[in-house]
């Protein structure tokens, strides 16, 4: 019987043992169980954050793709402004040529003026000259012909 009971209470310490050790595990698997949910929380957060991320993603892309196309309609406009640019002043170069030669004409007709206005006013002058002599000639023939007529009539009453 001694067998027995030691038998027994080598049991019962073998059962408590083994409940001890059933008691540890399944406080174990409770703390698993926990950190399963907690890591399974863990990874639905991040799986939303990497959708957001995503979704936040494509649409900065989207933006650097309109972006981009607007750059380069400015880069476009730049360059054909720049060429607007360069062709007036090629304009205004030409332009201010023209100028210069208008202005050397402009001042050789001036100067051609000012050489006629001289010479149209030394004309009248001449021109005024000239009346008068003719006038006081007129009137000398005019004192001519009548001393001719009297020394005729002189010479015929002679």
């Amino acid at each position: 019987m001694d067998a027995i009971k030691k038998k027994m209470q080598a049991m019962k310490v073998e059962k408590d043992n083994a409940m001890d050790r059933g008691d540890v595990c399944e406080q174990a698997a409770k703390d698993a169980k926990v950190r399963a949910g907690k890591a399974e929380e863990e990874v639905a957060e991040l799986v939303k954050k990497a959708q957001q991320l995503e979704v936040e993603l494509d649409k900065t892309q989207e933006e650097l793709l309109t972006t981009t196309e607007k750059l380069k309609e400015k880069e476009n406009s730049l360059s054909s402004a720049e060429l607007e640019v360069n062709a007036l002043n090629r304009r205004v170069q030409s332009l201010e040529g023209d100028l210069e030669t208008c202005e050397d004409k402009l001042l050789l007709a001036t100067n051609k003026l000012d050489k006629a206005a001289t010479a149209a006013d030394d004309s009248d002058r001449m021109r005024k000259v000239l009346e008068s002599r003719a006038q006081q000639d007129e009137e000398r023939m005019g004192k001519l012909e009548e001393e001719l007529k009297g020394a005729r009539n002189q010479a015929e009453d002679a």
